[in-house]
């Protein structure tokens, strides 16, 4: 049986406050940009 999931830990894990914390978070979050995703983080 799957597991339904933990939404807290989710956004703490990949949010978007999660990305911006580190150098390497904020870089995803701009190669997501200039690719145009609508849905930059969890």
């Amino acid at each position: 049986m799957l597991s339904k999931g933990n939404k807290r830990k989710l956004h703490k894990r990949h949010g978007f406050q999660a990305r911006m914390a580190t150098k390497g978070g904020a870089k995803v979050i701009s190669r997501r940009r200039s690719k145009g995703r609508k849905r930059l983080a969890a």
